[in-house]
């Protein structure tokens, strides 16, 4: 299984140096390194006219090292070096055993190339690349293979310093970074190889990674026990509004497929109940106001917002239950109804904002969106999800998850409250808020892909279409 945990460039480094710390020589890391872009490369393409692209730091050397390899293996390769590497490095090291050709780096070679290795600069790159580093490689007009990450990315989150080209494929090493994962950069990368190059996983628990790669590995699914019965399961209960009663149905009817034992809609009125109740038989519906069902501690968790209005009672409601001491998710309009005063949302254990709910009431993100969302869970003590083809799950702790394996099918109206309901529904079996939102993410987008069947992850799909593959997403992520 892949490793779960992301390491910032700085994370890496310290890995690096406790490797060699332990007796790993810095030659024999670099070695490894450029042997497994050689390998990744000859796996994928056929021998053609190369150009490595070095760099003077340790990225370069790993591209001298491919660049030998791959000449010996019989591949037609040349270097162009941006500068050469210090002194004494392990860089300079690998490029005196490069006895190839050696071409002068300008966007004239790189056009005229059959395939392109960019081992310019690695995902620690704190600045844009210079203008003629650029100019050479939008010059590029061959596959480009990156050596950790496409230059000019930055490898903590995600984001092009200016510029960073595209690549067909990307070899980093030992761990994955967050900028891999997180969008421009995860497109960018094309397709992404890691690598195991000799570093031990025993550099880890120095390191204390707080960032990690959502799925099945990270979090445990509840499991029902002979003794389970509805109400150890849990009972949740959603809100409707009159006017948008599907948002609330979905987010109930997901709540139900994530496991919850009971599920309740409150309707705001007869009028609406008799349209409630006209939809899934399970699916209990109370015509008693929210604050009377308050009275039954037996509902632990409840879902605010889906289908809500983004009114002054909507944020009384948010905070009457909070008070009550009951779990809370909150969505659509109960975070619309806080903008701008996220302390109202203080006591909620789950809040999942897309970009725009996030922008309304913590203000915009920016380019660090993991630091962030990060932030805003601190700040409230609460778990905060940033919903996208990139979902951030971030606890209050600094723990965050990234989750990738949405398909851009799910972006339609009701897909954020199907997500609301399978979280509340694995709330109220007793997972941590960190756990259920990461959990509830994953299988959400699981629910996804399996929905789509052969079509191309860009059809469309209904919210009702996944909300039918929940059930057996979360079998195949419970243990066998």
């Amino acid at each position: 299984m892949t490793s779960l945990e992301l390491l910032t460039p700085d994370e890496m480094g310290r890995a690096d140096r406790a490797a060699m710390a332990a007796g790993i020589a810095g030659p024999t890391l670099m070695q490894a390194a450029g042997a497994a872009v050689a390998r990744a490369i000859r796996a994928r393409f056929r021998p053609c006219r190369t150009l490595v692209l070095a760099g003077p730091g340790n990225n370069g050397g790993d591209g001298y090292v491919a660049a030998r390899l791959l000449e010996q293996a019989g591949w037609p390769v040349a270097v162009a070096a941006l500068a050469p590497p210090r002194a004494g490095s392990d860089a300079a090291g690998a490029a005196a055993r490069w006895r190839g050709p050696m071409v002068p780096f300008n966007a004239q070679e790189a056009a005229r190339a059959g395939l392109v290795i960019d081992a310019l600069f690695g995902a620690g790159l704190a600045r844009p690349l210079e203008p003629p580093v650029v100019q050479v490689l939008q010059a590029v007009r061959a596959p480009l293979v990156a050596v950790d990450v496409p230059s000019g990315l930055d490898g903590a989150t995600g984001q092009p310093l200016g510029f960073a080209p595209q690549a067909a494929l990307t070899v980093t090493f030992f761990r994955r970074k967050p900028g891999h994962l997180l969008l421009p950069g995860r497109d960018l990368c094309g397709t992404l190889e890691l690598a195991q190059i000799g570093l031990p996983d025993s550099v880890l628990p120095e390191i204390a990674p707080r960032a990690f790669h959502n799925g099945p590995g990270l979090w445990r699914l509840p499991e029902r026990k002979p003794e389970s019965h509805k109400f150890s399961l849990g009972h949740v209960t959603v809100p409707a509004g009159a006017a948008l009663t599907g948002a609330a149905r979905l987010a109930a009817g997901a709540a139900r497929r994530a496991g919850a034992g009971l599920v309740s809609l409150a309707a705001p009125d007869r009028a609406t109940a008799m349209l409630l109740r006209a939809g899934e038989p399970g699916l209990m519906v109370a015509e008693e106001s929210p604050i009377a069902l308050l009275g039954d501690a037996r509902r632990n968790v409840w879902v605010l917002g889906p289908g809500l209005p983004a009114a002054p009672a909507t944020r009384d409601l948010l905070r009457r239950v909070v008070e009550a001491g009951r779990q809370v998710v909150a969505d659509g309009g109960a975070l619309t109804a806080v903008s701008g005063t996220p302390e109202a949302l203080r006591g909620v254990s789950v809040l999942t904002p897309h970009a725009g709910e996030f922008a309304r009431v913590f203000g915009a993100p920016g380019e660090d969106r993991l630091a962030a969302v990060r932030e805003a869970a601190a700040r409230l003590s609460a778990v905060t999800v940033l919903k996208g083809s990139d979902t951030i799950i971030a606890a209050p702790d600094g723990r965050v998850a990234i989750n990738d394996n949405a398909p851009p099918a799910m972006a339609t109206a009701g897909s954020g409250d199907v997500l609301a309901g399978v979280v509340a529904g694995l709330l109220a079996q007793g997972m941590a808020p960190f756990e259920a939102a990461c959990a509830g993410v994953w299988l959400h987008g699981a629910a996804a892909r399996r929905a789509l069947g052969g079509r191309p992850a860009g059809a469309p799909l209904l919210p009702e279409e996944f909300m039918a593959e929940i059930g057996a997403s979360l079998a195949s992520a419970l243990p066998s």
